[in-house]
């Protein structure tokens, strides 16, 4: 016979357990998530990231695989196709010296982006830098970094540019690696400033925190602070910048290429096309909508997409 006391105990047990698992399972839903898990659950909601991100993903698959979208080589013409009319031969026609534009933009897909996000890497990597050390140490050390991105940010962009690429390229036969890097520098030079006033900012008012005093009290040293403390906290706000930053990059390119200044042969970019197509606009419209209409798609993209990120991001926004 089973003895009542034992088997009083034994399901006392029992419920004890159930009751603690119940409370580790309620402790384990109550969980307080991180900014980043709670950015991300809150984004997946938002019809503005989905489509943003699609369009953005397919034109990274475009840019990275070209030749899954077309066989035609871009940089081969017929000048008997000159400015022919969109067709099923050709979905976008044919351009002034007979290439088929609709494998000129695929291809330039790549050059476009690419300048694009070498750009904000540099515009995030140097702001971020300086603004990091300005915001966390401060006195002179934020006097002479502020002075010297006052400096900058006083230059207009596009004179910038154009003083920066005309002196380098000027009389120049440089291929496109070389072509690139200098757009890319330009870009980043005159752009950095903004990145190093939003980290600045970010980065005061992370150091006053309780935990960064904390760690300072426990003898943690400057670079453990701003690696392991600093910059965790201080990434989100420059994060959304260079969302953004992105597309405007993507059309600074466009901008400087119109002028003359920014990308050339051989690299084809939508700015290029939209340079050559200039003097053709009324005869031969067709020119000038797909570049810039890809163009303007990516722009906005990207856009969204940082408007989207900046609203996940910021509590008050939601």
């Amino acid at each position: 016979m089973t003895d009542p006391s034992a088997a009083a105990a034994g399901s006392t047990i029992e419920a004890h357990q159930m009751v603690s698992d119940a409370e580790h399972a309620s402790t384990a839903q109550d969980k307080p998530r991180s900014l980043w898990s709670d950015a991300w659950r809150d984004l997946r909601r938002r019809p503005m990231f989905i489509i943003s991100g699609a369009v953005i993903l397919f034109l990274l698959i475009v840019a990275a695989f070209p030749w899954l979208f077309t066989s035609v080589d871009p940089d081969v013409g017929d000048l008997q196709r000159s400015r022919v009319a969109p067709s099923a031969e050709a979905w976008f026609g044919y351009d002034t010296q007979g290439k088929d534009i609709f494998a000129r933009v695929v291809y330039g897909t790549r050059w476009s982006i690419l300048v694009g996000v070498m750009s904000t890497l540099a515009t995030v990597l140097i702001g971020g830098i300086m603004g990091l050390l300005s915001g966390f140490f401060g006195g002179w050390v934020d006097a002479v970094l502020s002075r010297i991105a006052d400096i900058f940010f006083g230059l207009p962009f596009v004179l910038g540019a154009i003083v920066i690429l005309s002196a380098f390229l000027s009389g120049v036969s440089a291929d496109a690696f070389t072509i690139v890097s200098l757009v890319v520098f330009s870009i980043a030079l005159l752009s950095w400033p903004v990145a190093m006033r939003i980290m600045r900012s970010a980065a005061i008012t992370v150091k006053q925190q309780d935990f960064v005093k904390a760690a300072r009290a426990l003898g943690a040293s400057n670079s453990r602070i701003i690696i392991k403390h600093l910059l965790p906290n201080c990434l989100a706000p420059v994060l959304v910048y260079g969302t953004i930053a992105l597309g405007a990059f993507i059309g600074a390119e466009a901008t400087l290429s119109f002028l003359g200044l920014g990308l050339r042969a051989p690299a084809v970019s939508w700015g290029v096309m939209i340079a050559d197509a200039r003097d053709y606009i009324r005869i031969a419209p067709h020119l000038l909508y797909f570049p810039a209409g890809f163009l303007v798609i990516t722009v906005l993209a990207f856009v969204m997409l940082g408007d989207a990120v900046r609203e996940a991001l910021d509590p008050k926004l939601r």
